[in-house]
């Protein structure tokens, strides 16, 4: 039972730029029967400073003084009797305090809390193991709970990872947080006071290693210099529990180490990296092990030498078992393809490439599997590897990082999504097979199991470059540990550790955070067609037509009247045969197919109608404006929390959440023309292409302004823009407005390039109602464009401006470096148009 004490104050707090995380232990109120509960002093039984048992009794002392301004004494390997906090192992409890009845059987890393009677215990199993115990209590703490609990939590699975994409020269693949915290100009930093700082949010959430370099790794991270720089950041993670692993370059024989070959069976080459493996354990002593992308897009492997993906990763097994290492093995293993084959399917790479090899991996390699069949898609179904694999240890790979959902600028909370994952059961054998019980190993009574995700901490405070994307690394480490944790229990920890125990707070933010997946899905891309992203530039922004045509495989196989891809064993792919029977007996069948599959599983004319009884095509039209329209609540609902955040972070989130309202739109009028023109179906709503509230820019007055056809065309409001006629021409737009005269908030879309700095004044009758600026690229995280297109492409509004009919609108911009002052179009929204 949660026990809260109210607690903390609800008037403004600090500014805090987030670089705290959940770990704030912000000031709660605490007096009476609350603080006869706070301990007085603390035991720590491991006075070894590298010790995570020594940084579990500081992080204790911090977290009962900033939380509720209690001094409590650290005493090393002493017990007291009463009115203390007792962290250690059962074993050093057992040697220093005496026996101790009721604590069950613990598992690697996992650890027993007691708030029962005269002191609190944290018993781990080992040192780790208390340190996330002593967590636990702080979190209960930080929450206002002082429940009486005695319970024992054990990790879900040995393996919980997370991969940074970090490069050599700082810079970070798919990172919208800021520069490498490990990296720059080729060398690990010298200082390194965020990576311990990021080792003490990873071993709050029980992360237990961290891989720092991109798996599309350089080789250079092996030279001599560099394993010491390695070392170093070892020797920080290491008081935290935290191992470090790296990735590694199939061919660094030969690109730095000097040999004519990287044949995995070549003597020399198993020599090198053995000698390689012994340098790295001299620098690194308990180092994690390796990460392997090979024959990957473009990524070196055996293959080059006709050898096997198990022979490669047995390569590094071999050379890493006298450590003890593990070589995470990553499935994203596929070919270019042939659209015009309609056997064709990269979904289909992951079973053909390693279901073969099954059992023929070295027992320390874990085979690592996207969750879903092709890239971290808004949805997809459970990859069918899972089910493939009966003798080999495997992880799933999930995404921290919001690649194609939103490059951070958008709020998408992720668990849920990986839920439907990790829930999924598979019924291999016609047995109970989730997903979560494969990966742990417990389904095929593997040893090796758990989980990796994707992670882009940067050096920006927000450590991701939003605020709110911390809810999916705080998440994805409770679900490592539990994969059968509830996402919104998981979420609202982490609301009341960051943001305080207000009610009205908690049950906003769990709101937007709960409808923010969903909302995303259906303004980018639903029924399974993946998430209709540019796929061939910055992952961001809408470019359906970027799917197909090409070798990449993430095809929608869409024409003029119809669309999905055929995935059946009857007449398509064969995909869905890659499933257990039963799973595959859902899948082949159109009748069974669940609705937000059908489009994966089957291609299907825009009038096929849906369980639902809509057909495809107006399901699109509906979704799109329905998930554009829970976005613009996101803003409303977070303002009404004015006053109860404190200013700086509420000022970040706004500003986020304003852009994903306007964005949100780009989305859904970009999807809805692209299908509305190639299907010619109207929508039975008459929205799609219907905007009477908006004035296009082509359409006014132009001075110093010329036309400019946007490509693709369905990211601009009727495929036209404005631009200036040269980067240093001011360029203006007027028009009268026909309006009836109101009150109206006006909407401005325009283009913000990567490239320069543009300024626009917006008037009214010579009256000016605002001016910004295009500089998305410094405020928002997102990979920014130099096209005017669907990733640039973005709105400002301004509210309750007063209007006429008659008056006279003029927009005036004022080109910078390459960006032209790109305008699209103004709408007048009266009060409760989204438009």
């Amino acid at each position: 039972m949660r026990i809260l004490f109210f607690l903390a104050s609800l008037g403004i707090v600090a500014a805090e730029n987030g670089l705290d995380g959940w770990l704030r232990y912000a000031s709660l109120s605490c007096t009476g029967q609350c603080r006869s509960k706070l301990p007085a002093n603390i035991v720590v039984l491991n006075a070894t400073e590298t010790s995570p048992i020594y940084i579990a009794g500081s992080e204790l002392q911090i977290g009962l003084k900033s939380i509720y301004g209690s001094h409590a004494e650290i005493t090393w390997g002493k017990c007291k009797a009463s009115s203390s906090v007792v962290v250690g192992t059962v074993e050093q409890y057992r040697e220093t305090c005496g026996s101790l009845s009721g604590i069950p059987e613990l598992e690697e890393d996992g650890f027993w809390l007691s708030t029962q009677g005269d002191k609190v215990r944290i018993l781990g199993s080992n040192d780790r193991g208390a340190l996330y115990g002593a967590f636990e209590y702080l979190s209960m703490l930080a929450q206002g709970n002082f429940s009486a609990v005695a319970y024992a939590s054990n990790p879900s699975a040995p393996i919980r990872w997370v991969n940074q994409w970090d490069n050599m020269d700082g810079s970070i693949e798919r990172g919208y947080g800021g520069p490498s915290i490990f990296f720059k100009d080729g060398a690990i930093v010298e200082d390194l006071s965020r990576v311990k700082q990021y080792g003490r949010l990873l071993a709050s959430v029980r992360i237990n290693a961290v891989v720092i370099n991109n798996v599309n790794a350089n080789a250079t991270l092996l030279t001599p210099e560099n394993l010491k720089g390695l070392g170093r950041i070892a020797d920080v993670f290491r008081p935290y529990g935290v191992k470090i692993g790296i990735s590694l370059n199939f061919a660094s024989p030969e690109t730095l180490g000097g040999l004519d070959t990287y044949d995995p069976l070549d003597t020399s080459v198993i020599d090198w990296w053995s000698s390689v493996t012994e340098q790295l354990y001299q620098n690194v002593p308990d180092m994690a092990g390796y990460l392997v992308k090979a024959d990957s897009e473009g990524e070196p492997g055996p293959a080059v030498y006709n050898r096997t993906l198990s022979q490669g990763a047995n390569l590094f097994a071999k050379a890493l078992q006298p450590y003890g290492g593990i070589v995470m093995f990553r499935a994203f293993v596929y070919n270019q393809l042939n659209e015009s084959n309609w056997d064709a399917d990269r979904a289909k790479a992951a079973v053909d490439f390693f279901k073969p090899l099954d059992g023929e991996f070295e027992e320390n390699v874990v085979v690592q599997i996207k969750f879903g069949p092709i890239d971290f898609q808004v949805r997809e179904p459970t990859s069918p590897l899972f089910a493939n694999l009966f003798n080999t240890s495997s992880a799933i790979e999930l995404e921290v990082t919001q690649e194609y959902l939103g490059q951070q600028s958008h709020l998408v909370y992720l668990p849920p999504l990986w839920k439907t994952v990790l829930d999924f059961d598979l019924r291999v054998d016609h047995k109970p097979s989730l997903v979560r019980d494969i990966i742990t190993g417990k389904r095929f009574n593997r040893k090796l199991g758990g989980s990796a995700a994707v992670v882009n901490v940067g050096t920006n405070t927000t450590w991701l470059g939003s605020h709110l994307s911390m809810s999916n690394l705080y998440g994805y480490g409770r679900l490592a540990w539990n994969a059968a944790d509830d996402p919104e229990a998981i979420l609202q920890d982490w609301i009341r550790l960051t943001f305080g125990l207000d009610p009205t707070v908690l049950k906003t933010l769990t709101q937007l955070s709960m409808e923010s997946w969903p909302a995303y899905e259906n303004y980018s891309g639903n029924l399974g067609i993946q998430t209709l992203t540019d796929i061939l530039y910055t992952h961001y922004g809408p470019n359906p037509q970027s799917q197909d045509g090409n070798g990449w495989g993430q095809w929608t196989r869409a024409d003029s009247t119809s669309i999905g891809m055929d995935r059946t064993v009857s007449n398509g792919t064969g995909y869905s045969g890659q499933y257990p029977d039963e799973i595959a007996a859902i899948y082949e069948d159109i009748s069974t197919t669940p609705d937000d599959l059908l489009l994966w599983f089957h291609h299907v004319n825009y009038t096929h109608r849906l369980h639902s009884g809509k057909t495809i095509i107006q399901h699109f039209y509906d979704a799109h404006y329905s998930g554009a329209e829970s976005a613009q609540s996101f803003l409303t609902q977070w303002e009404s929390l004015k006053g109860k955040v404190d200013e700086e972070r509420y000022n970040h989130i706004r500003h986020r959440l304003d852009y994903q309202t306007g964005h949100s739109i780009v989305w859904r009028d970009a999807i809805n023309n692209f299908y509305h023109n190639l299907s010619g179906i109207p929508d039975t709503s008459k929205r799609v292409g219907h905007h009477p509230w908006r004035i296009e820019a082509e359409n006014m007055n132009l001075d110093g302004y010329k036309v400019y056809t946007v490509s693709p065309f369905e990211t601009a409001s009727g495929s036209i823009a404005i631009v200036t006629a040269s980067n240093d021409t001011v360029g203006t737009a007027t028009t009268k407005v026909d309006f009836p005269s109101g009150t109206y908030d006006l909407a401005v879309n325009y283009y913000d390039l990567y490239g320069g700095k543009s300024h626009w004044e917006l008037y009214l009758n010579n009256h000016q109602i605002g001016e910004w600026a295009g500089n998305s690229e410094d405020v928002l995280s997102h990979t920014p464009s130099i096209y005017l297109d669907g990733h640039s492409a973005m709105r400002i509004k301004f509210r309750g401006v007063m209007v006429q009919k008659g008056d006279v609108l003029k927009i005036v911009g004022k080109p910078d470096g390459v960006e032209p002052a790109p305008l699209d179009y103004v709408a007048f929204l009266p009060q409760g148009v989204v438009d």
